[in-house]
């Protein structure tokens, strides 16, 4: 007895049934299949992610498997994972930098783990497969050549800066350009231009993603860098405690004066795990969360504190690199996807793929 011949029409149909659960729309009508193939009764083709950080993809993948499995004489079924980062539409031409989606890292004081968590985020998101860029905009204390363990930059290219690279992730910093102890007291326009200078006289790649990691506070750097290039979305890092959580607010409050859409709270340094397996509350507990619900923005993540983030941020060795299965990387891993995951769907609702949802509340 013949098997039963396998359709495109058929596999098309199971495929519809599976969805994409942060774009809550199904594969085939997100365009996410590519390159369907029907070899007898085998099946291959590729899901296109919106990200290749997907937090998801996983999930995806077995469903797809199951759904195209149910249909009757299949073989063997062969699934490719791909990504496709789409522009959000708002760096789209702009200064003729190749960026698809610029993400900045803020808090409203120093102290609080800002750098650590935009260079985690950053490498991160190469690890996953993405190209990534890594900005330096504290002018007054770059830190992020320390962090990523990178002293100075390539030669200029056909009269560009060339942008250092370290664990998959392009580099930019005033850190490059001054002497370690050389201050920089330098006035509004100064800093305005030394910006502008980091975004256009750069041969940046294409990049998917530009993490931005601001100043501390709300003043000329992130005025300057909203001028220059629209955020797809900004980031607030913050400890527990409530002076912190004061002054995160006026971050968070900035981006939405600035029209920079607000990804999400992050609460560093949450707690300290001790030997014995309890947890102090260092910091403080829960102010991360009680800002983000206070404000009406995503909670996206607790970070525990680690030494080994102090030690590896001195050496320029991320923690995700160090030790990828600690709590603290595992924790900005989850934050990396979440972000990556929202900047996709609003990248999709900008083009129209996926509908804004209104939900009634009583």
């Amino acid at each position: 007895m013949s098997k039963e011949k396998v359709s495109q029409e058929a596999v098309l149909e199971a495929l519809s049934q599976v969805h994409d659960p942060d774009l809550r729309k199904d594969l085939v009508t997100l365009n996410m299949i590519q390159d369907l193939e029907i070899k007898d009764s085998d099946v291959s083709f590729t899901i296109m992610l919106t990200t290749p950080a997907c937090p998801m993809k996983d999930k995806m993948k077995n469903d797809a498997l199951a759904a195209v499995g149910a249909i009757p004489g299949v073989g063997q079924i062969d699934i490719k994972m791909d990504a496709n980062v789409p522009n959000d539409g708002r760096t789209r031409g702009l200064l003729n930098v190749p960026v698809r989606n610029a993400i900045a890292v803020a808090s409203g004081k120093g102290g609080v783990g800002k750098s650590t968590v935009a260079v985690n985020l950053a490498v991160s998101l190469a690890q996953s497969g993405a190209r990534v860029g890594l900005l330096d905009a504290d002018i007054y204390g770059p830190n992020i050549p320390t962090m990523m363990g990178v002293e100075k930059l390539p030669p200029p290219q056909n009269e560009k800066l060339v942008p250092a690279e370290a664990y998959g992730v392009q580099l930019m910093s005033i850190g490059f350009l001054v002497k370690p102890d050389q201050p920089l007291i330098w006035r509004g326009p100064m800093l305005h231009s030394a910006i502008r200078q980091f975004l256009t006289d750069v041969q940046w790649d294409e990049l998917d993603y530009l993490v931005i990691d601001l100043p501390p506070g709300t003043g000329d750097a992130q005025l300057s860098l909203s001028q220059s290039l629209p955020l797809s979305g900004g980031v607030i890092v913050t400890l527990p405690q409530q002076v912190s959580l004061d002054d995160a607010l006026r971050g968070l409050e900035m981006f939405r004066q600035l029209d920079v859409p607000i990804l999400g709270v992050v609460e560093n340094m949450s707690f300290l795990e001790l030997p014995d397996g309890t947890k102090m509350d260092v910091f403080g507990s829960g102010g991360g969360k009680k800002l983000a619900e206070a404000t009406g923005v995503p909670f996206i993540g607790a970070i525990p504190m680690d030494p080994a983030v102090r030690v590896g941020g001195d050496a320029g060795k991320p923690i995700v690199i160090t030790n990828p299965d600690s709590p603290v990387a595992k924790a900005l891993k989850a934050i990396a996807e979440d972000v990556a995951a929202k900047v996709s769907v609003a990248a999709m609702r900008q083009d129209n793929v996926v509908p804004i949802e209104f939900i009634e509340t009583n």
